[in-house]
């Protein structure tokens, strides 16, 4: 997005986020789904996540006689965010994660079917677990795997991973292109209320996702158009079977029932205008 774009976006967005959160919430209390953690969450600092990244590298088992210096080395950048440099430091010692993450990332891989065994070993740390998993769940999100995106991040909780903002984001994202609108609306609140120092550009794409969402309509047009984005999106990850002609039956269907409509207005202004 160009810079004039952003700005606009944010000056028109920005004033809208009380109101925006009301009407996720439906001026109701907040949905019981919803996590109660109230701008608990944060993203881990910089020195924590490096000191928990050392934890994991010297329990891993997996040390090497210059391992320690390329974690260092890695760290030393700064300018990178946590969840990229403890992602960075999974796949530097741990050369299944690296296979994991590669593959995430590889737009010529297939899409995966179901969550990665890797990410379900209960003999690995919860640390090297979680954080595994949303950078895995990240990079299937710019692929926009979505399905397998919010299943991977079912199985594991905001407070586990350093970056609570980026765990809801990638799940709001992901809920909305699959037209999920409460679970968004959801995850929506939780990154701006529950994450309290959430980027400011996951929180104006967050505004602008409520207020899209505000528009939905069932069986209209633009619900038909987001149902044929979703089928050509599926189609593109070579996803043609049931859950695609599913969704294709359903748009054939709709677009029958609004045709038949239009043609009985034109009888019926017809015959009106012939009695007339």
């Amino acid at each position: 997005m160009r810079f004039r774009h952003w700005a606009l976006a944010l000056a028109v967005t920005v004033p809208l986020v009380g109101s925006g959160m009301a009407l996720a919430r439906g001026d109701k209390s907040r949905p019981k789904e919803a996590p109660a953690n109230f701008g608990t969450l944060k993203a881990v600092s910089l020195d924590d996540a490096h000191r928990q990244a050392l934890d994991w590298v010297k329990s891993s088992g997996k040390l090497r006689p210059d391992t320690l210096k390329h974690v260092e080395a890695l760290w030393a950048h700064g300018d990178r965010g946590v969840l990229d440099l403890v992602a960075s430091t999974l796949t530097l010692v741990d050369d299944q994660a690296a296979k994991l993450l590669k593959e995430a990332r590889d737009p010529a891989s297939p899409a995966p079917t179901e969550v990665p065994a890797l990410l379900k070993d209960a003999k690995r740390t919860s640390f090297f677990r979680a954080n595994l998993a949303l950078a895995y769940a990240k990079a299937l999100s710019n692929r926009r795997v979505y399905e397998e995106t919010l299943t991977v991040l079912k199985t594991v909780k905001p407070e586990e991973v350093v970056d609570p903002a980026a765990y809801f984001f990638c799940r709001a994202v992901a809920e909305h292109a699959l037209l999920l609108k409460a679970d968004a609306e959801r995850s929506i609140v939780g990154l701006m209320e529950d994450v309290n120092d959430a980027p400011d550009r996951y929180r104006l794409v967050g505004v602008l996702m409520l207020y899209d969402m505000q528009s939905w309509r069932n069986k209209d047009l633009g619900e038909i158009a987001r149902k044929m984005d979703n089928i050509e999106r599926r189609l593109d990850l070579a996803r043609g079977g049931p859950q695609t002609q599913k969704i294709q039956k359903e748009v054939v269907a709709r677009l029958d029932e609004l045709i038949k409509k239009l043609e009985n207005q034109a009888n019926g202004s017809s015959q009106a205008n012939g009695g007339s």
